[in-house]
């Protein structure tokens, strides 16, 4: 089969805490086994069993902010006190040899990323059912608190709020048909005209004169 070269994608995955995003980006990336795996900088301390450049790249405060500075982050966030962010060189070596990537970051990191790199970066916001489901998924989760609940609920309005900046929306009712939807999505990205540089010269070799 002919191996055909082409840019690759970044398809950013978003949505308010409780939708699936995370869920989904790792359905993704088991079912696409040669996707190009991130390792974000963090400035928290590892945890038992986390390796440096494996799980994370360990920062202090100083140099993240530094590194986000300097333009070496493609988006970045500070959150309770600790740095989170996706490093830049590893990103663009990746695309550039036609890798694809899944990141499930918040829509203010998919507004950097799309600013950083506009012709890379598809976005993807996943949506709840409806309100009420969103909270039951909430309440859920053994570790979160009524008053956690109810800041997670008040958030979620907020940033579902921003979900016309998106170039795609799934509604993630079922989670099966939801991964379906969003590899269908990676999928047409991949066949965008301005990521397929081997399109021309496949052309060109029909030519009479070729």
């Amino acid at each position: 089969m002919r191996q055909s070269s082409r840019r690759g994608v970044c398809l950013v995955i978003s949505a308010p805490s409780g939708a699936g995003k995370s869920t989904i980006a790792q359905a993704l990336r088991q079912r696409e086994s040669r996707l190009f795996t991130s390792i974000s900088v963090t400035t928290r301390a590892p945890r038992p069993g986390e390796e440096e450049g494996v799980h994370y790249y360990f920062r202090d405060m100083e140099i993240f902010r530094q590194m986000a500075q300097q333009g070496d982050l493609l988006e970045w966030a500070e959150v309770f006190g600790r740095g989170y962010g996706t490093p830049r060189k590893p990103i663009e070596q990746a695309l550039a040899a036609g890798e694809d990537i899944v990141l499930d970051i918040d829509w203010q990191g998919y507004r950097l990323m799309k600013k950083a790199l506009p012709e890379d970066v598809e976005g993807l916001f996943v949506l709840p059912p409806s309100l009420e489901e969103l909270e039951k998924r909430l309440r859920g989760r053994d570790s979160d608190s009524e008053e956690e609940i109810a800041k997670r609920m008040k958030a979620a309005m907020s940033e579902i709020s921003h979900w016309r900046e998106f170039e795609h929306v799934v509604i993630n009712e079922d989670l099966e048909q939801a991964v379906d939807d969003a590899q269908a999505i990676l999928r047409a990205a991949r066949m965008l005209s301005k990521r397929r540089s081997d399109i021309a010269a496949h052309i060109a070799q029909w030519s009479p004169e070729g």
